[in-house]
């Protein structure tokens, strides 16, 4: 009996061990996630950038507009968050008719503020 427990003590030992190494990693990154993820409801919402509540409304967003869809289970609208980032740095290239302005092409957000939006509207 005594021989048995001895590796059990050490594995249960090196699993909380082991955790205790990963917790502020794991903590760390969700906090990165959570960063972009305000940074991008920020660029979203703010008139100088995104200013997607123009057209679009988005849960949290005052006077949001009607001219676009209402921005809400993106995930499932956009399974492949690829698509999702093109759509909004050039909606023209899917739809030559699209009324929404192309923000990466045209220069208006740079490639890594269309990373936070897309990030961002991939969570609505």
């Amino acid at each position: 009996m005594r021989t048995l427990w001895k590796p059990l003590s050490l594995a249960v030992s090196l699993v909380f061990s082991g955790s205790v190494f990963l917790a502020p990693a794991l903590q760390a990154e969700e906090a990165k996630a959570t960063s972009v993820l305000e940074e991008g409801k920020k660029l979203a919402f703010s008139r100088k950038k995104g200013n997607c509540l123009a057209c679009h409304q988005i849960e949290g967003g005052n006077a949001a507009g009607n001219i676009g869809p209402p921005l809400i289970i993106m995930d499932k609208r956009f399974p492949d968050k690829a698509k999702l980032r093109a759509q909004i740095y050039d909606s023209t290239a899917a739809n030559p008719n699209s009324v929404m302005p192309p923000f990466g092409r045209h220069g208006a957000l740079t490639d890594a503020e269309v990373d936070k939006i897309t990030e961002f509207v991939y969570s609505l």
